[in-house]
């Protein structure tokens, strides 16, 4: 007996330890924006806390030049990431950023398409593939047909001539799961509210390879098409695997639908699916329901304040969310000389501080190895000193430049 209760308590051990080592696996991840139809800045930032948060991925941001800027000097090394986040629709790439995207996807590279991402690049014909529906752009029956569900619940190709793309008003509309044993939608809700948010209609792509895996009545209001339209959906290209999502419109302050517990689990889940073919996340206990939305309140922007603070305390093993902040706040303040020597003044402080972690600093003095100025180098000059640190402040000032 005592021999069945060890061998129960050991494979249990086993399990326990196994799921902690899903959960510190680290993929690459790459948000690709810069241009927009919305809050691109916010919608960003956002996502990227959403993926870390999962405990799964370290994600950076990389914008592109801005409207009518030279397109051929953004050339993003794709095959650096596990998976590619886009939230971009501007001008297009050049022909080489295309093809090295299209080349990485088609060669196992995961790919999440958020929200208005299914706008972009219209004429290109991989692209479309990519994102498995799209929109607007000019876009016809030229691109494939629509396709939607039916009241019966069946999928409908249908090929009527006509414009691709409609977007309704913010307002909340229930999710209904399509693919309820897909890995993304396993244990999920069969049926949710989402709050505040734009849905899109009218899509229009080629079957074959998407999966839908949710859909949301459009409403006839305001132009609507009374169908049920895809939310969420996968897609095979190549050997890469998509996960699409049309959910997440930022608006205002509150950001309510990019906070819905919905939208953070899908999102996160179907990130995993794309870089792993499976989903390692249990469902979280605030799911929404049919009967009521779940929003995750302290999902939120941090402040450059409340990034600074939260860093003091860090150490190796803990979350670096709070360096991945400043990380962003540094950033966004790229060409704002005032803004960048706000941020290196409050860095600057926290070396000076005695009960900031060393590890803290490590990570400070990287920072400030490229963007710091002669305002911090008095600072870092004492760190030299400190056994701990003196290799660390020795790099950061030869390379700024400091005998």
């Amino acid at each position: 007996m005592k021999r069945i209760i060890y061998f129960i308590t050991f494979a249990a051990l086993l399990i326990l330890i196994a799921a902690g080592c899903r959960k510190n696996v680290q993929y690459k991840a790459l948000i690709v924006t810069g241009q927009n139809t919305i809050d691109w800045q916010t919608s960003s930032t956002l996502l990227k806390q959403i993926l870390e948060e999962s405990g799964l991925f370290k994600a950076v941001i990389v914008n592109s030049p801005e409207s009518g800027g030279n397109m051929n000097s953004f050339d993003p090394e794709f095959g650096k990431y596990d998976l590619v986040v886009l939230n971009y629709s501007g001008d297009q790439w050049s022909e080489k950023t295309k093809q090295d995207f299209a080349g990485y996807v088609n060669n196992g590279g995961g790919v999440v398409v958020y929200h208005a991402a299914s706008s972009a690049f219209p004429g290109w014909k991989e692209y479309e593939e990519i994102c498995g529906l799209t929109g607007w752009g000019g876009r016809t029956e030229q691109t494939g047909p629509y396709i939607y569900y039916n009241r019966a619940g069946r999928m409908v190709v249908d090929s009527t001539p006509g414009t691709a793309g409609w977007s309704g008003k913010v307002r909340d509309f229930e999710i209904r799961m399509r693919n309820p044993e897909h890995p993304v939608a396993k244990g999920l809700s069969v049926r949710w509210m989402h709050p505040g948010d734009v849905q899109f209609a009218r899509l229009r792509g080629t079957p074959q390879n998407i999966e839908i895996l949710a859909t949301a009545f459009c409403d006839t209001t305001g132009g609507g098409t009374g169908r049920d339209e895809p939310v969420l959906m996968t897609i095979r290209y190549g050997k890469g695997r998509v996960f699409h999502t049309t959910l997440g419109f930022p608006s205002g302050e509150e950001n309510i639908a990019l906070k819905c517990a919905g939208f953070i689990t899908t999102l996160q889940r179907g990130a995993e699916w794309a870089v792993s073919g499976t989903v390692t996340q249990v469902v979280p206990p605030d799911f929404p329901s049919a009967a009521a939305v779940s929003v995750r309140t302290n999902l939120k922007i941090r402040t450059l304040d409340e990034n600074i603070e939260g860093l003091e305390n860090y150490e190796i093993g803990k979350s670096t969310r709070f360096y991945s902040g400043i990380q962003e706040e540094i950033r966004r303040a790229a060409g704002d000389k005032e803004k960048l020597l706000e941020i290196e003044k409050k860095l600057s402080g926290l070396l000076d501080k005695p009960s900031v972690t060393n590890e803290a600093k490590k990570l400070i003095l990287r920072e400030l190895s490229w963007f710091g100025t002669e305002l911090s180098v008095p600072s870092i000059k004492k760190l030299q000193s400190v056994p701990e640190l003196k290799d660390e402040a020795d790099f950061a000032l030869e390379r700024m430049g400091i005998n």
